[in-house]
């Protein structure tokens, strides 16, 4: 057999998992008991999983998520959270992220707002979709020095190209004229075209108020909120180092 070509052949075209697995084939007997087809298959597994698990590292990376270990298998459910199992169901599918469609979370600090969001933003990378995330006090320094060295229509593309944007503890501070309109043109280059994830602690009927300018607030909540999936937290009650803090 020529193994030792095949072998380098399979390292030059970059088809590495393919050429470990194929490798393990020929010293295992019993792979001998095993069809072509059979063979093929776990050949072509073994590459097609080692290019799904490669993109998923370099999708979470990209993410840069707060809580990098954050997933939806481990989303506690007491009662007093009054988070609904159904609606976490729905949004593991992803079918809202083809939908264009937002996710809104809302609660007081500590019921678990930013794991949720990154639950959500990881499963998005497990399903293929670029992911950004950032804190909004964060964001609305980067955007003033983009804007400073002539970067800001750069990375304004770069977050309308990502498919799930994800913005946490927005709120907390009120905002200066050039931070609204930074969230509008966010959203006019997302709105209907891609998806956000957006934390806060006010509650929403708060956020005309805390936007300031009625028409700049009235176009961000409409583009926002309009098709959003709303999870309002509540406070559980909950032991020390108990699941899901923020």
């Amino acid at each position: 057999m020529l193994t030792q070509p095949t072998q380098e052949q399979l390292t030059e075209l970059r088809l590495f998992a393919l050429a470990h697995a194929w490798h393990a084939q020929q010293q295992d007997p019993t792979t001998d008991d095993l069809g072509f087809d059979e063979r093929l298959a776990l050949l072509v597994d073994a590459e097609w999983t080692d290019r799904q698990n490669k993109r998923l590292t370099r999708l979470l990376r990209e993410a840069k998520l707060r809580i990098s270990g954050a997933c939806l298998e481990d989303i506690a459910y007491a009662k007093e959270r009054k988070l609904d199992r159904a609606l976490m169901r729905q949004l593991a599918t992803g079918r809202w992220i083809d939908a264009h469609q937002n996710v809104v979370i809302t609660g007081a600090t500590g019921v678990g707002k930013t794991y949720i969001a990154c639950a959500l933003a990881q499963q998005a990378c497990r399903l293929g979709h670029r992911v950004l995330y950032r804190r909004a006090p964060r964001l609305f320094d980067e955007l003033a020095l983009a804007r400073a060295d002539g970067t800001y229509p750069r990375l304004l593309a770069r977050f309308a190209r990502t498919e799930v944007l994800v913005l946490d503890d927005w709120g907390l501070a009120p905002l200066q004229d050039l931070q609204r309109r930074d969230l509008l043109e966010i959203m006019e280059d997302r709105h209907g075209l891609r998806s956000m994830i957006w934390t806060s602690q006010l509650p929403v009927t708060k956020w005309h108020d805390h936007l300031g300018d009625p028409t700049i607030a009235d176009a961000l909540c409409e583009r926002l909120l309009h098709n959003a999936r709303r999870i309002v937290l509540q406070r559980p009650s909950r032991k020390k180092g108990e699941a899901n803090p923020d």
